[in-house]
């Protein structure tokens, strides 16, 4: 048997020095429960995954295939950080097309994903201890990529209809905030939708103020009805930081979105962008854009909305006829998000360790609550089950929570 001397230390016992932006960060608790949700035989709620059978496996086939014959060695090289021009065209045709926002390709950055475009805001907006305002609940996503940066975070209450734009506007005079970051379209998690009312009324508010609006529209082509209701931008333009992704249109390995904001702000981010990745995958650019230049987009998204919608109905169906009337949900106008919450004295984190023993796997509200609040609310996802699995799936959540929260 070997001794160790002092200056061995056996492994896992070393004392590492991180730095302090560490301990302000959480750890993913969704990526976290999804290493438990890969059983196959857990039915799962709990992610926030796009239907894969929506996925046009073929038709980014056909694009790959194009692009690679066509110009493939320059495909694999190297490119520039702003991301392809003529897919920055396309999103800003869109804009205008959808919203009636006349965005140029110049303000339109290329991001890893829609996730990246929060760490971007961070880094060039938030210096420690900065006052910034968001969602209660918030998004998840958005909590951990700002937590790097340490700021003080201010919950701003969500109604049915928007944001509490008083409580805001409050904090925008006595806080001087950086900015507020919101979802406007079909919250995650809560499902909500700004009403228009709500969103002049934000924007009335922030026109007074230094504070910028980041408005994440990861939802915004998922309403089931297609239409769209109004940007920020409309109202804000020099004010307004729009974030959008194609991994729930498009396909998310992909990792793809994309931030859009005034000439000042792009300038930063693409510094910002540079010194984190060069620039993101440029060979996923190119097949993304052959693709939208190859197939009808808008029917690809009518397709998506359409299973979107019946996956919904169907759990809010299931719900009613299992679910204690004691428990109250709100059914959402798109996305992939229904948002419950239990009585009085009922822990959803109980409801979701039964659950778990039970294969089925949902998400605790604890998590997009900043100061200790959903004790009593859960998040489920609709969109990656299928109609068998919604059936059953709800069907035990339904007896679990009536176990641990009584009739």
């Amino acid at each position: 048997m070997t001794s160790r001397t002092p200056q061995q230390s056996a492994p896992g016992d070393r004392n590492y020095t991180f730095a302090s932006r560490m301990a302000h960060t959480p750890r993913s608790f969704i990526r976290e429960i999804l290493k438990v949700t890969e059983r196959p035989e857990v039915i799962s709620f709990a992610g926030g995954l796009p239907n894969p059978a929506l996925i046009d496996v073929e038709g980014i086939r056909n694009a790959a295939d194009a692009v690679l014959k066509a110009d493939g060695r320059s495909a694999l090289q190297y490119s520039t950080s702003e991301g392809f021009l003529p897919l920055r065209q396309f999103i800003a045709g869109r804009y205008k097309k959808r919203l009636g926002l006349s965005v140029l390709p110049e303000e339109i950055l290329i991001t890893n994903g829609s996730q990246q475009c929060l760490d971007l805001v961070g880094k060039i907006l938030i210096d420690q201890g900065d006052p910034i305002a968001i969602e209660r609940p918030g998004y998840l996503g958005a909590i951990q990529a700002f937590s790097l940066y340490a700021p003080v975070f201010h919950p701003i209450p969500l109604g049915h209809e928007g944001p509490d734009t008083a409580l805001l506007a409050d904090l925008c005079r006595s806080q001087d905030l950086r900015f507020f970051y919101g979802i406007p379209n079909s919250q995650n998690p809560s499902g909500i939708t700004y009403s228009a009312a709500s969103r002049r009324e934000l924007g009335s508010v922030l026109a007074d103020t230094g504070t910028l609006f980041i408005e994440d529209d990861a939802y915004g082509e998922l309403d089931f009805s297609g239409h769209s209701l109004p940007s920020l931008w409309e109202y804000l333009p020099e004010q307004t930081i729009l974030t959008g992704s194609f991994s729930k249109i498009l396909a998310p390995g992909m990792r793809l979105g994309w931030v859009a904001a005034p000439a000042k702000i792009m300038e930063q981010l693409v510094v910002a962008k540079q010194a984190s990745d060069l620039h993101s995958n440029y060979l996923s650019q190119r097949i993304a854009y052959e693709y939208l230049i190859q197939n009808d987009i808008d029917v690809h998204i009518r397709k998506i909305r359409q299973a979107y919608r019946h996956q919904c109905e169907l759990m809010v169906q299931v719900m009613k006829e299992t679910l204690p009337d004691s428990v109250s949900y709100r059914k959402p106008q798109g996305g992939m998000f229904l948002w419950l919450t239990l009585p009085p004295g009922c822990s959803s984190m109980e409801v979701f360790n039964r659950a778990l023993r039970e294969n089925v796997a949902v998400l605790p509200g604890l998590p997009f609550y900043l100061d200790g609040g959903g004790t009593d609310t859960l998040r489920l996802n609709f969109s990656n089950a299928s109609d068998e699995q919604i059936t059953e799936g709800m069907t035990r959540l339904a007896a679990v929570i009536r176990h641990e929260c009584g009739r």
